[in-house]
C-alpha cells in the first residue's frame, strides 16, 4: 500500500513481499547477473584494485556490518573509498556529499557508484538481493527503529543494491 510520510510517498509492506516461486525466481536472476556482472566487470575491477593501491595503498576492499533479512548481521563489500582511520575520531557516522575522509579516487568512485560494485559478491553469496531496501549498520539500525515508525518491516526482505530509496 502507498502512503505518505511526511511528504514523502512510501510503500508499506504487510506481508512477505516474494513467496514460493517468485522468491526463487528472484533469486535465480540475481544469482546470474551477479555472475555476468563480475565475469564482465572483472578487468574494470582489477583496474580500480591497482588505482586504489597505487593511491593509498592496502586495504582494497572494505567490509563493513549491515543488517539483512530478518535482522541478521552481514559483512557487505565494497571497494575502499576512504582514508583507512575514517571514523577513528567520531565513530560510525554517515557520509555526506564531499566527504573529507573520501580519497582523491574514493570521490571519483562514489560519483560514479563504483565503490558498490563489490556487492554482487554479496548478491552471487544470498546476502543481498539486486534491488531491495537498503542494508543499513546495526548502529543506525537501533536508531531507526526508534525513530521510524514500521521501520523494521524492511527487514522481512534481503536488501538490494539498488531499490526504491536509490
Amino acid at each position: 500500500a502507498l502512503e505518505d510520510l511526511d511528504g514523502t510517498p512510501v510503500i508499506n509492506l504487510t506481508q512477505v513481499p516474494l513467496q514460493g516461486w517468485s522468491s526463487l525466481v528472484k533469486r535465480v536472476v540475481d544469482i546470474v547477473f551477479s555472475a555476468l556482472g563480475l565475469l564482465a566487470g572483472a578487468p574494470v575491477f582489477g583496474l580500480v584494485a591497482l588505482a586504489i593501491w597505487i593511491e593509498d595503498r592496502r586495504p582494497i576492499f572494505f567490509q563493513q556490518e549491515r543488517m539483512g533479512l530478518d535482522g541478521r548481521s552481514f559483512m557487505i563489500w565494497k571497494f575502499r573509498s576512504m582514508r583507512v582511520d575514517a571514523e577513528a575520531q567520531t565513530g560510525p557516522v554517515w557520509a555526506k556529499e564531499n566527504d573529507p575522509r573520501r580519497t582523491k579516487l574514493g570521490a571519483f568512485l562514489r560519483s560514479y557508484n563504483l565503490d558498490e560494485v563489490p556487492q554482487l559478491w554479496n548478491v552471487m553469496r544470498g546476502e543481498m538481493s539486486l534491488v531491495g531496501p537498503r542494508p543499513e549498520r546495526p548502529e543506525f539500525v537501533e536508531q531507526f527503529k526508534e525513530d521510524i515508525s514500521r521501520y523494521m518491516w524492511r527487514h522481512v526482505s534481503k536488501p538490494g543494491m539498488t531499490g526504491w530509496a536509490q
